[in-house]
């Protein structure tokens, strides 16, 4: 039992890693996050690591301040049955998009790209990527 208390929960650990993914996607610090919830950057460091369990009201507040419905914080969880399980394929898509938004490219892209207001334009850069892929991949 002692070694379960020491080890954080896989769902606490996902909620967490949503909740910097969503933060850092907004350019928010830490420090910012916890002044508007009243706590400090500490205590969302534990948060974002697992180490601590968001309380059910907090994590509300976290979704509001983050402008996110609190189902986002658990897409993807381990373990989540919600419709049919995802396969190595899926799942790997999944975490290989959380790793891409958690880069510094990543980041700049996505900031970037959302300020785009004309939906013309952002599939014309999407194909554009689209195109740019598809040649590499044949040299």
């Amino acid at each position: 039992m002692i070694e379960n208390k020491k080890k954080p929960n896989p769902i606490d650990i996902h909620v967490g890693s949503r909740i910097r993914l969503r933060r850092t996607m907004l350019g928010m610090s830490q420090e910012k996050l916890g002044e508007n919830l009243g706590i400090t950057f500490q205590q969302i460091q534990k948060y974002e690591k697992g180490t601590n369990r968001v309380g059910a009201s907090r994590l509300q507040n976290i979704s509001s301040i983050l402008n996110v419905p609190v189902s986002f914080f658990f897409e993807d969880a381990p373990g989540d049955s919600s419709g049919s399980q995802p396969g190595m394929a899926e799942a790997a898509s999944s975490n290989y998009v959380v790793d891409f938004l958690s880069s510094s490219e990543g980041l700049q892209l996505n900031r970037a790209f959302v300020k785009i207001a004309d939906p013309k334009v952002r599939r014309k850069i999407v194909d554009l990527v689209k195109a740019l892929a598809a040649e590499a991949e044949v040299e």
